[in-house]
């Protein structure tokens, strides 16, 4: 098993947003990064546990868990011209854009931004490092049980 953490704007899907969901499940699409997306399509399993995280908001940071429930397959948005995540370079044939479904474990007290931070058993932490914007990022086993720890 793979620790992820996610990256979503409250505005687009929020933690309150995915527990009102049918299944509490949703399709994590959208993403227009290579890396992010390479992440979604060769290394996420069902069963990946992953951090959600509210970003460019007021206080970012952990707001709960989920877990990869569905693994990667287009992302239908590429093909919509109506849609903000269009890309006419994508085809059936050929899609450059994939998302993984994700499901709530569970909603967790705000893990801020800040408080990550705070904590030396965390320095590594790809999100807290200079110049991170990644959506997705891995999450060292070591850091996921520590999280685990003061959530």
């Amino acid at each position: 098993m793979r620790y992820w953490l996610m990256k979503s704007e409250p505005t687009e899907v929020s933690i309150d947003d995915l527990a009102a969901r049918p299944g509490q499940t949703v399709a994590w699409d959208g993403i227009r990064n290579y890396q992010a997306r390479n992440f979604m399509r060769n290394q996420m399993q069902i069963g990946d546990q992953a951090f959600f995280y509210h970003s460019s908001c007021a206080e970012p940071g952990i707001v709960g868990i989920t877990t990869v429930s569905k693994v990667a397959y287009p992302d239908a948005t590429q093909y919509d011209p109506k849609s903000k995540y269009y890309d006419p370079k994508a085809t059936p044939e050929n899609p450059r854009w994939f998302n993984v479904e994700v499901t709530l474990v569970k909603k967790t007290r705000l893990l801020s931004l800040k408080e990550l931070r705070s904590h030396s058993e965390l320095a590594s932490m790809r999100i807290l490092q200079k110049g991170n914007r990644l959506s997705i990022t891995p999450v060292d086993p070591a850091e996921w049980a520590f999280i685990m720890s003061i959530l």
